[in-house]
């Protein structure tokens, strides 16, 4: 386990998969609610365990479940790659975390991890104004790209991190 800043990161396996569900249910309905007005959404599998399986259990990702005072609030998924050119899957926040600097310190905590990157990149839905204010805003990336424009559900942003190793 690595514990960062009152955080603590263990990897996911195969019997936190239900646990995590729960949780990656609750924090993409929320934000489904709040940006649709739909009681209900996510990507494909998010509500049963599928894309937990797929993603964190698939080895060539690194995938971290997340606790505080050794309690459960969320995961974090990473793809690593020998270019060092690395890909944010995910991080999601059960919803009683949120808005309250979590988001940030588990970004830090991937930043500091994997300190040999040079670009880091992911994307997220159009739809989702909090994700694009949390990368942006909070996390530094910069979006370099839109599919679907317009598409309230199939719209989606394309983003990347460049950064700078200190010598």
């Amino acid at each position: 386990m690595d514990c960062f800043k009152g955080l603590e990161f263990e990897v996911i396996k195969e019997d936190d998969i239900e646990k995590l569900t729960q949780i990656m249910k609750r924090a993409f309905d929320e934000d489904t609610k709040i940006h649709l007005n739909e009681p209900h959404g996510g990507p494909d599998g998010y509500d049963n365990g599928d894309f937990l399986r797929k993603y964190a259990l698939d080895s060539k990702s690194d995938a971290y479940k997340i606790a505080k005072n050794g309690r459960l609030i969320g995961a974090a998924i990473v793809w690593i790659n020998e270019d060092h050119i690395n890909y944010l899957g995910n991080i999601f926040i059960d919803p009683q975390f949120q808005n309250n600097g979590t988001g940030t310190l588990i970004w830090n905590f991937i930043e500091k991890r994997y300190s040999e990157t040079k670009v880091w990149r992911t994307d997220t839905p159009g739809y989702s104004k909090r994700n694009h204010n949390f990368y942006i805003n909070k996390c530094g990336f910069k979006v370099i790209k839109i599919l679907n424009p317009f598409s309230k559900y199939e719209e989606s942003y394309i983003m990347e991190k460049i950064m700078f190793k200190q010598e």
